[in-house]
């Protein structure tokens, strides 16, 4: 988990550099998230081969719709570290769990304690310290991040029951297939021939991508869910590293208060989880 944290943190370190550009022209958001689908399918193209799999009665209903939010968000992303932080974008965007949880009542018909209203709000209000309403710095394109984190939390759900029928192989791959047509067809409404160096940039990214989705699924595989998503905060630290020694950006007081307001409600709803699963046990065993 730590390393696909590193990994999570350096594709949005990739989509800033080649949306705001350097010595060759800035390519538009939806170009970015073209390159990101198309190199991320090349890279699982050589495995699904290697392995001969074959795909198995997939629901394609949930499949496109899933992608389409993917598609959606990871675009309204890199489109927000164009203009913010990116450890500021990669704060919002940790609000999906709990978005994921709101969602989770009409869709899966599941109740909300007081606990998880709690840790919502706690989330809630740091997203509204990033965005820093009624300061001079006030950041509109956290909105973006925000949309991001929205469609992450409707995917979240919607992978949730692909996984309950499907392989982990196969919701990556299909993902990806519908992703790469999707983004393709989007971005050649926008397109402009990329530089050699940018072309490596955006193969890097999708190799990139898929890989700290590799690990992800990898990780969540061989551990408790409790145990492992917490690391993944540490794309934070990885993310403020990265933004500092490329673009000197220094995070002030605001980012670092907001970031730690919303990775404590994300944490107090993880924590609340394991612990009422535990219960959950001990009173079968009872």
């Amino acid at each position: 988990m730590v390393a696909a944290s590193s990994l999570i943190a350096i594709t949005t370190l990739l989509a800033k550099v080649l949306g705001l550009g350097s010595e060759d022209a800035p390519l538009h958001p939806l170009q970015i998230t073209a390159g990101r689908f198309f190199f991320a399918l090349m890279a699982l193209a050589f495995f699904f081969l290697l392995k001969r799999f074959k795909i198995s009665a997939p629901d394609y209903r949930i499949h496109f719709s899933r992608s389409f939010l993917g598609w959606l968000g990871v675009t309204l992303m890199f489109a927000s570290v164009n203009y913010i932080p990116i450890s500021d974008a990669i704060s919002i965007s940790f609000m999906n769990p709990i978005i994921s949880m709101f969602i989770a009542i009409p869709f899966l018909h599941e109740r909300i304690g007081r606990l998880r209203w709690f840790a919502a709000l706690i989330s809630f209000m740091g997203a509204l310290i990033l965005l820093r309403p009624g300061l001079e710095s006030f950041q509109w394109a956290a909105f973006f991040a925000f949309g991001a984190a929205l469609c992450f939390g409707f995917e979240s759900i919607l992978i949730k029951k692909l996984s309950q029928t499907e392989s982990p192989l196969q919701i990556l791959t299909l993902n990806n297939i519908i992703g790469c047509i999707l983004s393709l067809t989007v971005a050649s409404l926008v397109w402009t021939n990329p530089s050699s160096t940018q072309w490596f940039q955006l193969a890097a990214l999708g190799v990139i991508m898929v890989s700290a989705q590799a690990l992800f699924i990898q990780s969540m595989k061989r551990s408790d869910a409790s145990y492992a998503l917490p690391f993944l905060y540490i794309t934070l630290v990885f993310a403020s590293v990265y933004d500092y020694f490329i673009f000197t950006t220094h995070p002030d007081w605001v980012s670092v208060l907001g970031a730690m307001t919303i990775v404590s409600g994300a944490l107090l709803l993880g924590i609340g989880e394991s612990v009422r699963k535990e219960r959950g046990k001990s009173g079968s065993v009872k």
